[in-house]
């Protein structure tokens, strides 16, 4: 059972500004209802200026919590778009090697490229929710699918069955103090839909956001990124990439149909469609462009025989499950599951 969080701000610092400060003293005592000590790395309230300008005091942070001995679980405070510029300082010298320590990580969006370094190393993560996007949610609780999720992932250290949520909600847009204790508008949800392939599939999920993932090979957000990438090898090779299964969610930016078709044509230059047991595809939110999306996905995948299970409740649209990444999956396609063996 998980007794101390740490939360770090990996990506952007946006935790420590005022204007999100009811949000977080909302987060804060959610968690600490749960029974839980929680402590703030030393710069995740720092704010978006100085952690953009210091991506070295993001990775200090990201290493103190590893080494830290109370520290059970290490929560994401939220994505951003250029958590890469870590790599320097957790792979220069083998500083994140050398800190790693058997522990929970929790985190999605921009925090894919976390999760990437973390199974470099061998270390198993948790994709789905963060801080402020789920524990932090204004209404007036956790939204009951997400807060399911996070409390067994509290309670048991693992994830044993995902199913889809009966209902999805708008994104919000107010944050402000006034809409504290307002809720979302909710819609019904199909469940599991699967584009192709035959209903029943598995291997161990790794993926994430695909406009990050996007981000590694294209240089129009940050024109050094690939080059970065490349250099500390952070994309996964092939044969690390066989039998595996692949997650694609869209982010919050809600990418054009032509853009998600260059981001998939991307993934499938690197050949990891060749050799991947299925992909697992996050409703995008508001559900726009998702009929979009599911036909391009095919059309760019171009092999009918490759399962695609898509309007998986993770990623940017609410509610938010919680993916294993290094379990065996098994996926039913029938029966509305994914389950995973015990670590």
């Amino acid at each position: 059972m998980i007794k101390t969080i740490t939360i770090v701000s990996l990506s952007a610092g946006t935790l420590g500004e005022d204007f999100v400060r009811h949000e977080l003293d909302l987060g804060l005592q959610r968690l600490r209802d749960l029974g839980l000590r929680v402590k703030f790395a030393a710069h995740a309230l720092a704010g978006r200026a100085y952690l953009a300008a210091h991506p070295e005091a993001r990775a200090a942070d990201l290493l103190e919590a590893f080494r830290d001995e109370e520290t059970d679980m290490i929560l994401c405070a939220i994505g951003g778009d250029d958590t890469y510029r870590l790599l320097p300082s957790l792979f220069g010298r083998g500083e994140l090697k050398s800190a790693l320590r058997p522990k929970i990580f929790l985190g999605f969006s921009d925090t894919t490229v976390n999760h990437l370094m973390l199974h470099k190393l061998g270390l198993p993560t948790f994709y789905g929710q963060s801080f402020l996007a789920d524990v932090c949610e204004l209404g007036p609780g956790m939204l009951p699918y997400t807060r399911g999720y996070f409390e067994e992932l509290i309670r048991t250290g693992t994830i044993r069955q995902v199913t889809p949520s009966p209902v999805w909600y708008d994104g919000r847009t107010d944050f402000s103090p006034e809409a504290a204790g307002t809720e979302m508008p909710a819609h019904p949800n199909e469940g599991f839909l699967l584009l192709q392939g035959p209903a029943r599939f598995g291997g161990p999920i790794l993926g994430g956001c695909i406009d990050t993932l996007f981000d590694l090979f294209d240089g129009t957000r940050y024109a050094d990124s690939p080059a970065v990438c490349r250099r500390y090898g952070l994309f996964p090779s092939l044969e690390d990439w066989r039998g595996r299964l692949l997650l694609l969610e869209s982010s919050e930016e809600q990418p054009t149909p032509d853009k998600y078709r260059r981001m998939l044509t991307a993934l499938k230059e690197t050949g990891v469609f060749g050799v991947v047991n299925g992909l697992l595809i996050g409703k995008p939110m508001d559900e726009r462009y998702q009929a979009e999306y599911h036909a391009i996905l095919q059309e760019v995948v171009d092999d009918p025989g490759l399962p695609i299970l898509a309007n998986l409740n993770v990623g940017h649209a609410t509610p938010r499950c919680i993916l294993p990444f290094g379990l065996p999956a098994r996926v039913d396609a029938d029966a509305q599951t994914i389950t995973f063996a015990p670590a």
